[in-house]
């Protein structure tokens, strides 16, 4: 055992008394430089043809859902647009039915009223026309008591006085007083 460790010893003070790292020996550049190459073109190729691609497809995958998305949100929004106005012109609608409904409902309202004034106007004519005929006929009753009772009142003062007068005189000079 001791001799091989001697021989493992001996081996790395060789190795440690060359050059020292190998990558910077110039006898295998040539070798390293080969390999690098090789080594680069095969990373090239994989990369081109199998990784490149299907990056280049989930990128694609990607952008052309982007597009899908933007223009499904584009359409939802025409849609939008279009329904709000299609809710302005039904609501316009139901605004100016309402004004119409409110313009005939005043309408009727106000020939209701009309002809309610008209029968009402007739009924105080009509009242009006009695109350005239009752006051003529009471003011007629009244000028005949007024004028029974100023004969009889003027036939008592000339009695009173002590004079005498005949019932038509009296009556006539009465009648030419109360007349004016």
């Amino acid at each position: 055992m001791a001799t091989e460790t001697h021989e493992a010893a001996g081996h790395a003070a060789e190795a440690a008394g060359s050059a020292g790292m190998p990558q910077l020996d110039f006898s295998t550049w040539g070798n390293q430089i080969f390999w690098l190459i090789v080594t680069l073109v095969v990373i090239y190729l994989i990369l081109s043809k199998v990784a490149l691609p299907r990056v280049g497809a989930v990128l694609a995958d990607r952008a052309g859902t982007i597009a899908n998305n933007i223009a499904a949100a584009e359409e939802l929004k025409q849609q939008a647009r279009d329904a709000e106005a299609a809710y302005e012109k039904a609501l316009a609608n139901a605004r100016a039915e309402a004004a119409a409904i409110v313009e005939a409902t005043r309408a009727e309202a106000a020939e209701k009223l009309k002809a309610a004034t008209a029968r009402a106007d007739e009924q105080i004519a009509a009242k009006a026309a009695e109350g005239e005929a009752a006051i003529a006929e009471i003011r007629a009753g009244a000028m005949e008591a007024a004028e029974t009772v100023a004969r009889d009142t003027a036939a008592e003062i000339v009695t009173a006085l002590g004079f005498s007068a005949p019932e038509g005189e009296i009556a006539g000079a009465v009648s030419a007083r109360l007349k004016g």
